[in-house]
Order: structure tokens, then C-alpha cells, then sequence
């Protein structure tokens, strides 16, 4: 359990950092990656793979190629040799000439949106054929999932729609070894995406950034009349794509089976619940809208002691002790030994990595070996769920780096380091949280939690 005492006091705010600009992914950037997965094919024997993208399950393919193909599909067909060929719809097929690596294009009218033009239409199968899968004897499907079951075989599952398998089927040999090999992007402890360089670190900040930023402006709004799609409105930042449905829900949720803000005033005693994404981290916070302990519900009058508290001091545990070569096993214990999973109702992930998607997989499971590196951007994602008590939530994006991604990054990114240090400072010493010298908080709200949302000068901190 967690000793140290927790308190809800006056407490400053974590400073905003505005005005961050995006920062492009580097031409080294993008060869160090095609080059990681390449060595990953040969490990394990790949002779090409299939990769699959949609405006939602697009990470594995924009890894390489810098984009996603919007409302259309696409598919890359990366090869051993390093060569490589893009299958694109109507609509993109001008992205080929800004695609980050050397491609060879391939016009799929298949991929296109329905009723629009068939020109030069060929059959997926052909357009295999011509890319050479015929003659490819280990031939790797990577759509955007990586299957963990215990009780199939997770190779010969695939997350890719049928006519592209049935197509990848029927144009490769009949002794031809297919298997899902989503796992050389975004498996933990060997895919190439687990880890980021200091310029893919620097890229993913901005995102990071902009959620905590839009998430202290929601909270800072809170007050009762006020609409959820106001609300839903300041979770929004810079038009940027989000990567999670926007939450703004007063009171009971999913009336009417409804995820989105609507119209409905949040009301004084209302439970709050708030989060945005970008690419490179989310942002989270439930809560209740009141000013002090004495208006919580008859029936929630300990929530403090008895739900908000203990996930604070998860959530300093977690900060205090994560560091590389520990065993996302030993993470789980961690969080376990602060915060029962039979008291408190977690089930998922205490911890899971994100990249451009706000989940690509997690190193934190039960009995994980998987081991934690360098370069890991990961979600603080602990969800307790206690009967008959309203949650609570500030799930936030940090990043592991050694001494060494730490030098490189304050070289190549001074400004970055800047924002860096001055979180780490208002961790340390505003919110007395002793954050291990290998985290580097990516976000600005990095365990700032106000579980009254009217309170809006009270957080919690360790005293």
C-alpha cells in the first residue's frame, strides 16, 4: 500500500505552453524506421508484407509513408529488398509523390469512395501479381491489431477486409506462408514503432501538449449552465486530428446510446467527465462539479478516501518507479500492490503505449516480461470502477528516456527540454511527487488532478 499522505489543498495550476509548433518527422527519421521494420523482417523471415490503411487503423502504414489515405483504403507492399509499392484510390493517388519513402504507384479504383469512377481498373489480384507476391514464399498481412488470444493460433488471424485477403490469397503461391505481422510494428518489447528517437519525440509532443493545454481550458470552464458541446468545444486545439471521440458528458451518460456533447447543461453535482487526444498523448479527467467535500451525495460522502486518493496514489507510484528494464509485469505489480484490482475494479492496462493512435499496444499486462526501453511514449491509464461511487481520471502522456535520449534531446529540441524540465519541476515541487529521472512528462496536466471541478484552485499533492 501507499504511505505517504495525500491531500486536496490550494494548489497553483500547471503552467500552459502555447504557441508549440509542429515538428516534422526528419528524411533520417523516416530511413531509421523503414530500416527497424526491414530488420524485423529478417529475423523473421518476411519476404514482403501487406500493409493496410484506413483513416482509423492507418499508424503502421502513415509509419512509413507519412500519411494515411483519409476516407479511402490504401496499401503498402514493402519488400525485403527495401523496395516498395503503394495501392491507392482516386483520391490519393497524388500522395504518392510526397510519400516519405521511395514508392511505386499502383491505382486501385477498389479503394475509392462508392460510385466514383472505375478507371483503369484491374483486379487486386493482378495488381499483386504484377508487385510480385506470386513469387514471395513468407508474406507478412499488417493491418493495425496485433491478437493476443490464448486459445487460437494469433498468426493466422487477420484484421484486414476480406477482398484484400481473398485477393492476397489467390495471387500467391499455394505453399506461400501468410500470417498477421502486426506484431513488427507495435509489439512492446521488439516492434519497431515501441520506441521513439528524439525527433519522433519532439513530434509527438505537440500533440501531447495541445491536449493537456485544451484539457486545463475545459476544466477551467467548468461551471453550472454551462453546455457540453461548449465544453466539447475547448477539448478541440489547432485543427488538429483527434485520435479519440471528444467526451464532454454531465451526469448520466450514453442516453440514447450517444457518445458525443450535446446540448444538456451541467448541472451543480453533477459527475464530470472530460477527454480529447492528439497524436502523442491523451488527455483525462472525471470528476464532480462542486466546490467542497460537504456537497458529494449522500452515498459518496468518503469518495476522497475511498476512490480519488488511492488512484492519486497509483498514479504517484506509477511516476515514482517506472523506469527502463523493468518488466511491464513488475509495473502491473506495482500498481497492483497501491491499488487491489479486487477493491478497485481495474481491469485494462495500467500503462499502455501510444504513437499516432491513442492505444497501439501495452507492455503491462499480468506476468508481462516484455521489458520497458527507452523511447517508450506511454499512457498513464489506470481506471478504477468501484460500485456505486463516480470514477476518476487524469490519464496523461509521459515518455521513458535514458541519459543518452535525454542529451539528444536537449541538443536537438532546447525548447522542448525547456517545457520538460519545467514539468518536472512543478511535479517535484509543486505536486511533491519524486518523478523518476527517466520520466519525461510529454504533458503539461502530468498528475494534476482536481476531483472538484468547481475547486478550481484545489488539487491533489503529497505532502
Amino acid at each position: 500500500m501507499y504511505s505517504k499522505d495525500i491531500q486536496l489543498q490550494t494548489t497553483e495550476p500547471p503552467r500552459k505552453f502555447t504557441d508549440v509548433p509542429p515538428v516534422f518527422l526528419s528524411d533520417a527519421t523516416m530511413v531509421e524506421r523503414k530500416n527497424k521494420v526491414l530488420a524485423r523482417m529478417n529475423e523473421e523471415g518476411f519476404d514482403a508484407l501487406v500493409i493496410y490503411a484506413d483513416k482509423e487503423h492507418g499508424g503502421n502504414f502513415e509509419y512509413l509513408t507519412g500519411f494515411v489515405p483519409r476516407f479511402e483504403e490504401g496499401l503498402l507492399i514493402l519488400e525485403k529488398s527495401g523496395s516498395a509499392t503503394v495501392i491507392l484510390g482516386n483520391e490519393n493517388l497524388k500522395m504518392a509523390n510526397y510519400c516519405r519513402i521511395p514508392v511505386t504507384l499502383k491505382h486501385c479504383p477498389y479503394f475509392s469512395l462508392p460510385n466514383q469512377p472505375m478507371d483503369n481498373e484491374k483486379s487486386l489480384k493482378a495488381l499483386f501479381i504484377e508487385s510480385g507476391l506470386n513469387t514471395r514464399s513468407k508474406v507478412g498481412l499488417v493491418g493495425w491489431k496485433m491478437f493476443t488470444s490464448t486459445l487460437g493460433d494469433n498468426k493466422a488471424y487477420f484484421d484486414l477486409p476480406y477482398f484484400i485477403v481473398e485477393a492476397v490469397k489467390n495471387s500467391t503461391a499455394p505453399n506461400v506462408v501468410l500470417e498477421n505481422a502486426a506484431h513488427l510494428f507495435i509489439r512492446g518489447d521488439k516492434g519497431a514503432r515501441s520506441t521513439n528517437n528524439e525527433n519522433e519525440i519532439a513530434h509527438y509532443e505537440y500533440g501531447a501538449n495541445l491536449a493537456s493545454n485544451a484539457i486545463l481550458d475545459a476544466m477551467n470552464a467548468v461551471e453550472p449552465g454551462i453546455r457540453e458541446t461548449e465544453l466539447g468545444a475547448l477539448l478541440a486545439a489547432e485543427g488538429q486530428y483527434q485520435t479519440v471521440v471528444t467526451i464532454a458528458a454531465a451526469g448520466q451518460r450514453f442516453a440514447k446510446a450517444n457518445f458525443y456533447p450535446t446540448y444538456k447543461k451541467v448541472e451543480r453535482g453533477n459527475p464530470l467527465s472530460l477527454t480529447t487526444g492528439f497524436k502523442g498523448g491523451l488527455s483525462s479527467r472525471t470528476g464532480f462539479v462542486i466546490a467542497d467535500e460537504s456537497e458529494l451525495p449522500e452515498n459518496q460522502k468518503d469518495y476522497l478516501d475511498c476512490v480519488a486518493k488511492p488512484y492519486f496514489a497509483a498514479v504517484v507510484s506509477w511516476l515514482e518507479n517506472v523506469k527502463t528494464g523493468m518488466t511491464g509485469g513488475e509495473l502491473y505489480d506495482l500498481v497492483e500492490s497501491v491499488l487491489p484490482k479486487a477493491q478497485y475494479g481495474w481491469h485494462l492496462n495500467p500503462g499502455h503505449l501510444s504513437a499516432d493512435e491513442e492505444w497501439m499496444s501495452s507492455p503491462v499486462y499480468r506476468h508481462s516480461e516484455e521489458t520497458l526501453k527507452s523511447g517508450m511514449i506511454m499512457q498513464i491509464d489506470i481506471i478504477p470502477s468501484v460500485a456505486c461511487y463516480t470514477g476518476v481520471s487524469a490519464e496523461e502522456s509521459v515518455a521513458l528516456a535514458d541519459a543518452s535520449l535525454q542529451k539528444k534531446i536537449q541538443a536537438s529540441y532546447p525548447e522542448l527540454w525547456a517545457r520538460i524540465a519545467a514539468r518536472r519541476e512543478y511535479i517535484r515541487n509543486v505536486l511533491h511527487i519524486n518523478i523518476a529521472d527517466e520520466v519525461i512528462p510529454l504533458a503539461n496536466t502530468v498528475a494534476y488532478l482536481r476531483p472538484f471541478l468547481l475547486a478550481k484552485d484545489k488539487a491533489f499533492a503529497v505532502q
